[in-house]
């Protein structure tokens, strides 16, 4: 039972450290796509699409979207960071 206790525990702190973040795919009107570690609720006015995060964009889509670089939390507007 000793054993039995430990390994749920192991097995629980491996969940924890890896099975928790809820990561997200976001990109905006202007095909800027980044991503997040949590999802966050975006403003509607911002108009930012979030996919799951295995979401692939494919054929003509190529040319629509551009993987783009952040620092923190926050979203690319007309080619700049805001961060919030």
């Amino acid at each position: 039972m000793k054993y039995l206790v430990s390994a749920a525990l192991a097995v629980a702190g491996i969940l924890a450290v890896t099975g928790t973040a809820s990561a997200a795919i976001v990109c905006n009107g202007k095909g800027d796509c980044w991503r997040t570690k949590q999802k966050y609720d975006y403003r509607p006015e911002w108009g930012l699409h979030v996919y799951n995060d295995d979401w692939k964009w494919a054929g003509a889509d190529q040319n629509k979207y551009r993987w783009r670089d952040h620092e923190g939390r926050g979203y690319w507007n007309k080619g700049v960071w805001i961060g919030f």
